[in-house]
C-alpha cells in the first residue's frame, strides 16, 4: 500500500496506509505492529482492497475511514468538512503560548455568570480549533461559527465526543454575523482571541490544488474569490471591534497574501503587533494582530 500510495503522490503514504489497515481491523496503529502474525479474514482483505482503490483515485483517507487526529485529539471527518491539517496547528501553538504569557486571562472573573475567557471560532468547519482550544485552555467558553448547516452537525458529534458541549456553543450564520449577533460574544471587547481558518484559495492557486482535495472537500470552504481575501478581509476589518484589550485576531491565510493581510492588519487604527506565523512547512499561514 505504502509503494503504490507513492506512486500517487500521495501526502504521508505509510500513515496513510496504516491508517486503512488499522481502520479494517479494527485496531489502533501501534496495534498492527504488536500482532503482525493475526490473519486477516476473506472480507476485511476484500474491504481493504476495495478502499485502496478508492485511495488510488485520490479519495481522501481520512474521510475513507472516518477519521483524522488534530492537536492529539481523534475528529470524525466526512465530506461535509475540511479535513484539518497540521498547519493548522499554528493557530493553536500561538493562541495557548500567548494564554500562558498572560495567566489572568485564563481564570473565570465570574463564574457564577459564566463569564471568563471568551474565544469566537468563525468557518469552525468540522469543530477542531473550537475543540482544542476548550481542551486546552480550562475555563474558556468557545463560541464557534458557520455558515454550513451540514458542517455545524459535524462540528457537533465532535464537541460531544470531546466532552465539551457545555463551553462550545455552535451558531449558524455568515462569518461574523451570528458573533456580532451572540448576546455576550457580540459585545465590543468581549473575546480574548478571534480565531478562524476561513476559504482562502485564490482562483489563481486553484487549478495546481491536489485532486484529493479539489475533487472531494468541500469548495466552499476552500475558495475566495479572485485574490482569496473574500473572508479574510472581512475578519481583519470588522473583528477587532469584539476584541478586549490585549487580544489577539488571528486568521489562517494563504501565503500568497501574507503581505497584504499585514498591510490591513498594520493599517488598521485598533490592531497593533501585527506578524506573520510560519507553518509547520515553512509558509506564511497565520496572521495574528494585537487589540490596541
Amino acid at each position: 500500500m505504502t509503494k503504490a500510495f507513492e506512486s500517487k503522490d500521495l501526502d504521508s503514504p505509510r500513515r496513510m496506509a496504516e491508517m486503512l489497515l488499522a481502520h479494517i481491523i479494527g485496531c489502533d496503529r501501534l496495534r498492527l505492529y504488536m500482532d503482525t502474525d493475526r490473519p486477516a479474514t476473506p472480507l476485511e482483505r476484500d474491504t481493504l482492497r476495495d478502499l485502496v482503490r478508492r485511495a488510488m483515485n485520490h479519495e481522501p483517507i481520512q474521510y475513507l475511514v472516518g477519521e483524522e487526529s488534530f492537536f492529539g485529539m481523534s475528529f470524525h471527518v466526512d465530506k461535509r468538512v475540511l479535513i484539518p491539517r497540521p498547519s493548522t496547528q499554528t493557530l493553536i501553538d500561538e493562541v495557548l503560548s500567548h494564554a500562558r504569557r498572560n495567566p489572568d486571562d485564563r481564570t473565570l472573573r465570574d463564574s457564577d455568570a459564566g463569564v471568563g475567557m471568551m474565544v469566537a471560532d468563525v468557518c469552525t468547519g468540522s469543530g477542531c480549533i473550537a475543540a482544542a482550544l476548550a481542551k486546552n485552555l480550562p475555563g474558556c467558553r468557545v463560541i464557534a461559527s458557520d455558515l454550513s448547516e451540514d458542517a455545524l452537525e459535524v462540528a457537533q458529534m465532535n464537541i460531544t465526543r470531546h466532552e465539551l458541549d457545555e463551553r462550545v456553543e455552535l451558531v449558524q450564520g455568515d462569518l461574523l454575523e451570528p458573533i456580532f449577533a451572540h448576546p455576550v460574544a457580540g459585545q465590543n471587547g468581549a473575546l480574548h482571541y478571534l480565531c478562524s481558518n476561513p476559504p482562502y484559495i485564490p482562483d489563481h492557486e486553484w487549478a495546481g490544488v491536489e485532486a484529493n482535495v479539489k475533487d472531494h472537500e468541500p469548495t466552499m470552504a476552500l475558495r475566495a474569490s479572485d485574490d482569496g481575501m473574500q473572508f479574510v478581509q472581512p475578519l481583519i476589518e470588522r473583528g477587532p471591534r469584539l476584541l478586549s484589550k490585549g487580544g489577539l485576531l488571528l486568521i489562517e491565510i494563504a501565503a500568497c497574501n501574507a503581505k497584504r493581510s499585514l498591510q490591513l492588519a498594520a493599517a488598521h487604527p485598533e490592531l497593533i503587533r501585527e506578524r506573520i506565523a510560519k507553518d509547520s512547512d515553512g509558509l506564511d499561514r497565520i496572521l495574528i494582530a494585537e487589540r490596541a
